[in-house]
């Protein structure tokens, strides 16, 4: 694709504790591929996708940085000029939801950009054991003002849209990229649980 088809480049990181999933989603997203087997990040991964969204097409620099303590060091600098974030956590894994009070003042401590937009993922719903139910997400995203979507990595349900329902909001949001295009505003999807919403099969929700 020709550069002057591309609206904006947009700077996207993916946050978490170890083992929710972050590499294996970013995986699915950009080469539509999944391993079982996928070893943990270390330091940081980077993906390069473009992607089209209402008629507007998007570069997306997505940043997968590592959940491990050890490594915590080097991430406070991929926060800067972030204009969206994608929260992670596992619903088998209670812990890895307990946490993301930590991981959301990380990101307010470090972004650069007020207006940043954060979306929950909540993933591995293919699970058959669960800890974390829907309506807990939700109730987190809201509390926080964040974008939420449940999926799978494993089976592909839902990925696609937490990256487009992502760049939509960053485009609609005034002031987080430059273009001389107009901001377009309104949002047509709901937190309904269990609704058919967008073209998301009822797995994405608008906070």
């Amino acid at each position: 694709m020709d550069d002057d088809d591309v609206l904006t480049t947009l700077k996207i990181l993916i946050i978490g504790e170890s083992g929710v999933g972050k590499s294996s989603l970013l995986l699915r997203f950009t080469d539509d591929t999944f391993d079982p087997d996928q070893a943990a990040t270390i330091g940081v991964d980077f993906k390069v996708k473009t992607l089209s969204v209402d008629g507007n097409t998007a570069k997306l620099a997505i940043w997968d940085t590592a959940g491990q303590e050890r490594f915590r060091t080097l991430t406070p600098s991929y926060y800067r000029g972030a204009q969206g974030v994608i929260l992670v956590y596992d619903v088998s894994n209670q812990s890895t939801f307990q946490k993301l009070d930590q991981w959301l003042n990380e990101l307010d401590t470090y972004s650069t950009k007020s207006e940043v937009v954060k979306m929950l993922v909540a993933n591995k719903i293919d699970k058959d054991k669960r800890e974390v139910t829907r309506e807990q997400g939700l109730r987190f995203a809201r509390k926080h003002s964040m974008l939420f979507i449940e999926c799978s990595a494993k089976t592909k349900d839902g990925v696609q849209c937490a990256f487009e329902e992502l760049v939509e909001k960053i485009i609609q949001t005034p002031g987080l990229w430059e273009s001389d295009s107009q901001q377009r505003g309104g949002v047509t999807l709901s937190d309904q649980a269990g609704a058919a919403i967008g073209g998301c099969g009822g797995y994405c929700s608008l906070i």
